[in-house]
């Protein structure tokens, strides 16, 4: 990320919005919101391939059939810009549910994939698709759920101005796609 010319365009935009760079209050902001874009995009370095491999460590599967060892992980936060107007997506809740195929993931390695994956500019339904992928990729399995619900600030703070609006949206694969009662592990209670 280049954080000197992040730093130059937000001086310019300042100046485009009618206010003094120099002023008091504004003359470090160029350099905090370098900083701040360096950490809420982090994602944006990654692949979801490198994002698999960071967190991919995994222990053995217990012995039984998979939807009997079905790993849910519910109500994980993360937050997001949209990609359409750097408008914040917040409140965000992600419920993930795989079925393992021999191997199962470390429990906060699927909050930081979720992180990730968030730490781009995004849009929602595309979060749930990159978990989705990465989970796959680092579980070794093809049958991931992913249910995102959040608020997008797009919506809540302008346009319409519906600020009690939530989004919710889905990702399955594999056998998750095929059988609907699997996915009732993901259901927003």
């Amino acid at each position: 990320m280049d954080k000197q010319a992040i730093e130059y365009h937000i001086k310019g935009l300042l100046q485009a919005i009618g206010e003094d760079p120099e002023r008091e209050g504004l003359r470090e902001t160029p350099e905090r919101v370098a900083r701040m874009l360096e950490e809420v995009l982090e994602g944006t370095a990654y692949s979801n391939h490198d994002i698999a491999a960071m967190f991919g460590k995994t222990f053995e599967a217990p012995e039984g059939d998979s939807e009997d060892n079905m790993v849910v992980m519910k109500d994980i936060t993360i937050f997001s810009y949209c990609e359409h107007h750097f408008a914040l997506m917040y409140d965000m809740k992600v419920n993930v549910a795989y079925l393992p195929h021999g191997k199962i993931l470390g429990l906060s390695k699927i909050a930081r994939i979720c992180d990730m994956a968030a730490k781009r500019l995004q849009l929602q339904e595309r979060i749930g698709r990159d978990i989705a992928e990465i989970i796959s990729e680092a579980a070794g399995t093809p049958d991931v759920a992913v249910m995102i619900c959040g608020s997008h600030s797009c919506m809540t703070a302008r346009g319409i101005r519906n600020a009690s609006s939530k989004t919710i949206t889905s990702t399955f694969t594999g056998r998750f796609r095929e059988d609907a009662s699997l996915r009732t592990a993901v259901q927003f209670d």
